[in-house]
């Protein structure tokens, strides 16, 4: 169920009604734990035989972990869990890799791989394996000592807002509020709903708009020239951000209408003046995990500066290579592990030159690097989306004026503005949301009901009429 889908709507309202009719803490959480089963196997029912084994196998590790601590269990349980993700996510490219060196070198193979191993990868494997492994790191490190009954770990994982693409969550930050659900306030579901449909327009009027002209042109990547490789980009830039903070707005939005607050995934990424920055408002939920589980976890900034830009560039790696089964986005990941560091040297080139932080130099810099993050970003971005590295090296060709199309893949004049003016929303989006934040949603609950139902009709009518041909969130391949 697409969240932006009627079904999931009725579904929606039957977990609400069910919600109000529990009357404890225990009841309430049963009704959630119950709904996301129902939620995640809508998608397909045997999916629910792998979650419910790693749920099962990972509480009995967290309970062990809590008893004793123990390193090597604590070994035993990530092994076991990157196995099974590998087996379910990377054995393919394993395999392929494999039978292209092995043709390298000479063997008399074919380079392909056994149709055997194209499974359907399970839905959120990635995000609740994380959130596992989270967990079981945490309780070594002393950082969680919590109890939890098997029937709140359960709905930890699986809580049908975040289960599919997150936010990637930690005990400290969700079990406490599942354990103390309270009854539905006006208040919440006020807040909620009106979440719920800032992620909604995000997702139906922009990025499901978006969609089919971007692969309308990463289809044909030999026949772009500079202008159309651009709004290709562009596009998918702006495709890809909507859709994913749409899905996480959602998700929050949802949350909230329980009750439950769910950690902030976005905050304004194109805006960011520095690859560093930009992970900083880019999936943060993704980039904490990586910091606080893999970069520190390796030693951080500790043992010299070698060793940490090393540190940075394999958790980089390792981040790109969790999106997807593909060596493009390792190779995005390098790249942006390239520009993380890049960034690192330019902060000691400029303290070692005697440029002191609001120094008018310093200013100029980061002026200067808003426009030259946004198009590093986006240069990346080209290695996401592209299938393999032929077409990547051809767009990325176009987007540097050296292509010399056969033909020009057409577009219409409003297809152009449409995503120029997605771009332009993307960069207002914080006065958009510092006007709400100045002024608060009550003002809104102030505006008399008839104009309020007029405008509900018409954010419904908008979304049915404008909104793109339903698209699956683009995180749910990861």
């Amino acid at each position: 169920m697409i969240f932006s889908s009627a079904t999931f709507a009725l579904f929606f309202a039957a977990v609400m009604a069910m919600y109000m009719l529990a009357r404890s803490p225990t009841q309430r959480a049963t009704v959630l734990l119950a709904a996301s089963i129902i939620f995640y196997a809508s998608w397909k029912p045997a999916y629910l035989i792998l979650l419910g084994l790693s749920v099962t196998a990972n509480w009995f590790v967290y309970r062990g972990m809590l008893a004793t601590r123990s390193r090597a269990l604590m070994i035993a349980a990530i092994t076991a869990n990157l196995i099974v993700l590998g087996c379910f996510k990377y054995l393919a490219l394993v395999i392929e890799s494999a039978l292209w060196l092995a043709h390298a070198a000479g063997a008399d193979v074919a380079v392909q791989r056994p149709a055997w191993v194209d499974w359907v990868l399970p839905l959120g494997i990635s995000f609740y394996t994380f959130h596992m492994l989270s967990a079981t790191i945490d309780v070594y490190r002393g950082d969680c000592t919590r109890r939890i009954s098997f029937r709140h770990w359960c709905l930890f994982v699986s809580f049908f807002p975040q289960l599919i693409a997150g936010p990637i969550v930690r005990v400290h930050e969700l079990v406490a509020q599942l354990e103390e659900l309270q009854p539905i306030t006006w208040q919440n579901l006020r807040l909620g709903a009106f979440i719920f449909a800032g992620g909604l327009i995000k997702k139906a009027l922009l990025a499901d708009n978006l969609a089919p002209l971007v692969d309308a042109l990463y289809t044909h990547p030999g026949q772009l020239d500079f202008v159309h490789a651009w709004l290709a980009t562009l596009g998918f830039g702006m495709e890809i951000y909507f859709d994913f903070s749409g899905y996480s707005e959602m998700a929050l939005g949802l949350a909230c209408m329980f009750g439950v607050t769910l950690p902030l995934n976005f905050r304004f990424p194109y805006l960011a003046r520095s690859a560093t920055e930009f992970w900083h408002r880019w999936h943060m939920s993704l980039s904490r995990w990586l910091r606080d589980y893999l970069y520190i976890s390796m030693g951080g900034n500790r043992g010299g500066r070698f060793n940490a830009y090393r540190n940075l560039l394999v958790t980089m790696l390792l981040g790109g290579l969790w999106h997807g089964a593909n060596w493009t986005f390792v190779f995005w990941g390098l790249l942006h592990g390239c520009l993380l560091i890049a960034h690192r040297l330019l902060n000691s080139g400029l303290r070692v030159a005697g440029v002191a932080e609001g120094a008018w130099a310093d200013r100029a810099l980061s002026w200067l690097g808003w426009p030259a993050t946004f198009v590093a970003v986006h240069f990346t971005w080209v290695f996401f989306r592209a299938p393999n590295f032929g077409d990547a090296w051809a767009i990325c060709g176009a987007m540097l004026g050296l292509a010399d199309p056969v033909s020009v893949v057409p577009m219409r004049a409003y297809e152009m503005v449409g995503v120029l003016v997605t771009v332009a929303l993307a960069l207002v989006e914080p006065r958009i949301v510092a006007f709400f934040s100045r002024n608060g949603v009550d003002w809104w609950w102030r505006v008399p009901f008839p104009l309020r139902g007029a405008s509900y009709a018409m954010l419904v009518v908008a979304v049915v009429i404008f909104g793109g041909p339903t698209q699956k969130f683009i995180y749910f391949d990861f």
